[in-house]
């Protein structure tokens, strides 16, 4: 099988490997690319919520952006858990330096169980500096609040709030819609020239750790093979969706889901 295309992500490790660095190498490395990493924090976690974060000093994680970058060019970036301004800035500054294009932010903020991973500088600053320089950002519903500073409740509301990001410098914008209280799930996607809503029907499941994760990474890996942002981010959502819908029933919280939803398993690995 012949490799896509390199995908570098930026983000947090999850010891469950439901989300964060284990989850995006799962969902790369199961759409047929490769996956390169800059861990920027440790977390000791489960299914049922985060028991302690570990940061990466903001030196080391320019390191291995940078390392990593020089030898094995990445063909897109994923950026998630960005614990706070020091990390922002190195991060943006080794960008900068090293001029990587094609970049996909999920600004992460609080994890499923409630968990704070990000602080309030750290958003100003990813407000100001960082949300211009990439060409998606994917907040949830509860994400998209804490950057617009507006209330969310209806669709309207969601395409309020990507405008705003919009004005912020945003590129494109990817709204999740999971939050919303619908029988359908409606992630609306904007930019200055068009707004397109993708919707599916909600799949009723506790087992959803991840999926933010997942559906950035997976949009990064399609990003990088050559697919516009717009088909990236629908192609993206086909993924999770059938991820979710063939989780398997794992841990005792909000379980993962399965990111080899897309992997045809020879027979003779069976």
């Amino acid at each position: 099988m012949k490799i896509k295309s390199k995908i570098l992500i930026i983000a947090g490790s999850d010891s469950s490997g439901g989300a964060g660095i284990q989850a995006d190498i799962k969902t790369i490395t199961s759409l047929g690319s490769y996956a390169m990493t800059a861990v920027t924090a440790v977390t000791a976690q489960n299914t049922k919520g985060v028991h302690s974060i570990v940061s990466i000093p903001s030196k080391e994680i320019s390191n291995q952006i940078e390392f990593t970058s020089k030898d094995i060019k990445p063909d897109s970036i994923k950026i998630g858990m960005l614990h706070s301004t020091q990390v922002v800035n190195s991060v943006i500054k080794s960008l900068k330096k090293l001029k990587l294009k094609k970049i996909i932010l999920d600004p992460v903020m609080v994890a499923k169980g409630g968990a704070k991973l990000i602080d309030d500088k750290a958003i100003l600053v990813l407000k100001k500096k960082l949300i211009k320089r990439v060409d998606l950002i994917t907040p949830n519903i509860p994400e998209a609040e804490i950057l617009t500073k507006i209330k969310i409740q209806s669709i309207l509301d969601m395409k309020n709030a990507a405008k705003i990001l919009l004005e912020l410098g945003a590129k494109n914008v990817l709204i999740k819609g999971g939050h919303l209280g619908s029988k359908n799930m409606n992630d609306i996607f904007v930019n200055k020239k068009e707004i397109v809503i993708f919707t599916n029907k909600k799949i009723k499941t506790k087992n959803t750790h991840g999926t933010g994760c997942t559906l950035s990474s997976a949009i990064a890996t399609y990003y990088g093979c050559g697919k516009t942002i717009k088909k990236s981010c629908e192609l993206g959502i086909r993924y999770v969706n059938n991820a979710i819908r063939k989780r398997p029933n794992f841990g005792k919280g909000n379980g993962p889901i399965n990111h080899l939803n897309s992997f045809i398993i020879e027979k003779k690995f069976r």
